[in-house]
């Protein structure tokens, strides 16, 4: 496998796992986050830590993007020290935001215009996925993109999903990704919720349905955390505001009715208004009144 110096810019719960990834797999991994600890305590243990995004893109021929929205994103390249202008001309950026599609593909217009490659590659898999190497990755490039960073994705993920040859496409099947994810945690904190309501013994109810037809990965992986009483946010609530918000707008464009989707949009709208916006999306089940939550008190 080809080894080069690849820049990764965010190093949240997914970032830190792919940065890693790479690391493992024997190439030259430059960081920066906006947290300084945190990207000094990644070069600590290999690697080297950078103070803007300019800095680490004089290092890079490709730099991937792992922040949270399209506004981070805007900053990364084009913001006071952005790596835009700082990156050779050849050079690639990976975007890995989930974002609108219709901005990504302007975005690949801008890069272009500049002399640079662009792949709109959202990602899914959580945080233990990323650490592994074995995350979903959902692109569209032009094909002069994907041959300068393919080997770094093989390090990144376990699939790799080409999906077209222009920006969008990648950005479109995540965003139909997270509608399902939304509704899904949304359906299994309204299950989780009305068997507390009705005494069911909710340790007993999630043995059930875990090896039952009406499981669902997110019920299983979410509701965990209820019974845990851990809301710690790997992500949060306003995560899926803002993600089925993106869903909506896609729809909205085209006037096609999303109803499940507009419901489970409003119960997180719902939980973040409440107080509970930075908590563990989960925390979506909080809505439901009349209900004792484990770990909480009478």
């Amino acid at each position: 496998m080809k080894k080069q110096s690849v820049g990764v810019i965010g190093l949240g719960a997914m970032g830190a796992g792919m940065a890693r990834s790479l690391r493992r797999a024997g190439h030259d991994v430059q960081v920066h986050d906006v947290r300084p600890d945190v990207a000094a305590a990644f070069a600590r243990e290999g690697g080297r830590a950078h103070d803007s995004p300019a800095a680490l893109a004089r290092h890079c021929e490709v730099v991937i993007s792992v922040v949270v929205n399209a506004a981070q994103t805007e900053s990364v390249l084009f913001g006071e020290q952005g790596c835009a202008a700082a990156l050779a001309a050849g050079s690639v950026f990976v975007m890995c935001s989930t974002v609108d599609p219709n901005w990504s593909a302007a975005l690949e217009t801008r890069l272009e215009d500049l002399g640079l490659l662009y792949v709109d590659a959202p990602i899914s898999g959580g945080a233990a996925r990323a650490a592994s190497g074995e995350i979903t990755m959902m692109t569209a490039a032009r094909p002069q993109a994907y041959a300068k960073c393919e080997h770094l994705f093989d390090a990144m993920a376990a699939r790799v999903y080409k999906l077209g040859d222009r920006a969008g496409a990648g950005s479109k099947v995540k965003i139909i990704n997270q509608l399902l994810a939304g509704v899904h945690i949304a359906a299994a904190a309204e299950a989780m919720a009305l068997g507390l309501r009705e005494g069911v013994d909710p340790e007993a109810l999630y043995e059930v349905i875990t090896n039952s037809a009406g499981n669902s990965w997110m019920f299983e992986n979410r509701m965990a955390h209820v019974l845990a009483a851990d809301y710690t946010p790997l992500s949060s609530v306003d995560i899926f505001v803002k993600d089925l918000g993106l869903v909506l707008d896609m729809a909205r464009a085209s006037k096609f009715p999303l109803p499940l989707s507009a419901t489970a949009h409003q119960m997180f709208m719902q939980a973040s208004s409440a107080g509970h916006a930075a908590e563990d999306d989960s925390a979506v089940i909080k809505i439901f009144p009349g209900i004792q939550l484990p770990g909480a008190r009478p």
